[in-house]
């Protein structure tokens, strides 16, 4: 079958998965597979187009804007990095990820909302104060952290990306301080650190949680790694785009769908290539929501000088930072990469899509689909 989507297999399998699984599924399983399956559908609503060349009508269906929706992402990622374009200080950033012990992952599957919450605001504030010693750089930095939960092959592997910058403003808030060491930060202090402020937040905020945790699993380090990303807004805005809006898996990497299994591939990072793995309809849609977020939790969060309370000194800082550089190299700025010119859109409106029977870019507006309406399968691509 060619071009399979998530919501083809949750269309095969939901039904029955529902029926064996539905009682004890969250509220935002359940919401996650009726958005889904109804995306970019005539249950959605959309637009009527007809094609100047073929002269053939077919629909352009809105999506659902689930988060979780691996349909649904390009918009989304256009309008972030849209707003986020006028936050980016023009400075060195370097890329933290901190990753949770598999001897907690029990408590954290349990109680996702909590757990998730004081996890990056541990990963968020051990960052922010080994920043603020001055063996490392004597200053607050801009600090954003995005909450991923899987594996390539969509196993359950919570960790907390953070994009720190190079480079913050002094603790007394008078001057633009470096980073003092190439690497930023010791990484075996961040983990320890990391660690310790979690088990401190838990055992404030949720005791009844910290007791069910074996003695143990506290004794276990936390990995973290760090290495620098890039220079100025090219490398905030690729960051942006790569992980914020990510999902376990995207249509692409769906290869094959039968009566009983689904097959997709995967890299495996250990071993640098790629890997295809088979598994059950059940199996698959388990692995898939289970990476589905509880309702209204935030999975990017803002800290240091990208925290909203830091405003209007960030932005001061932004336009000194930016003129000090025109006036040291005064050629014009580079361009976006490639993807990102794409993800943005050329020029003011939104072209209609392109006719899904000959290719054609030849295609006008016709009237609107209003939401319920029994579409022809027929239908522009995403």
């Amino acid at each position: 079958m060619a071009h399979l989507e998530v919501a083809d297999i949750f269309r095969q399998f939901g039904p029955s998965y529902l029926e064996a699984f539905g009682e004890g599924m969250p509220p935002s399983h359940r919401r996650a597979i009726e958005d889904i399956v109804a995306c970019r559908t005539g249950a959605m609503g959309g637009h009527v187009f007809q094609c100047g060349g073929c002269g053939k009508t077919f629909y352009a269906c809105h999506g659902c804007r689930n988060r979780s929706c691996p349909a649904c992402h390009t918009g989304q990622t256009r309008q972030w990095l849209e707003a986020r374009s006028a936050e980016i200080l023009p400075c060195a950033y370097y890329h933290v990820v901190i990753t949770l012990p598999r001897e907690l992952r029990a408590a954290f599957r349990s109680n996702q909302s909590d757990c998730y919450s004081l996890f990056m605001k541990a990963a968020s504030a051990a960052v922010l104060a080994l920043c603020a010693d001055k063996r490392h750089m004597g200053a607050v930095p801009a600090v954003l952290s995005v909450l991923h939960t899987w594996t390539a092959a969509m196993n359950y592997h919570p960790h907390v990306h953070l994009l720190v910058s190079g480079g913050g403003i002094g603790l007394q808030g008078d001057s633009w301080r470096e980073a003092r060491h190439p690497f930023l930060l010791p990484v075996r202090a961040l983990s320890r650190l990391v660690r310790g402020k979690f088990m401190a937040l838990l055992k404030k905020t949720r005791p009844d949680i910290e007791a069910t945790i074996a003695v143990e699993a506290w004794k276990r380090d936390w990995v973290a790694w760090c290495k620098p990303w890039g220079k100025g807004e090219t490398a905030v805005l690729e960051y942006l785009a790569r992980y914020v809006h990510r999902i376990a898996i995207t249509n692409g990497r769906i290869l094959a769908m039968d009566g009983g299994t689904v097959t997709f591939r995967y890299k495996d990072r250990k071993a640098a290539q790629m890997r295809v793995c088979t598994v059950s309809g059940h199996e698959f849609m388990r692995r898939f929501l289970q990476h589905v977020l509880p309702k209204s939790f935030h999975k990017a969060r803002y800290c240091g000088l990208w925290h909203s309370s830091r405003r209007a000194p960030r932005q001061s800082l932004r336009v000194t930072m930016l003129l000090e550089q025109a006036r040291k190299t005064p050629a014009p700025q580079s361009p976006l990469p490639a993807p990102l010119n794409h993800a943005l859109g050329q020029g003011g409106g939104t072209p209609n899509p392109p006719c899904p029977h000959c290719g054609s870019h030849d295609t006008a507006w016709v009237a609107t689909l209003h939401k319920g309406h029994d579409a022809n399968p027929t239908r522009a691509s995403p």
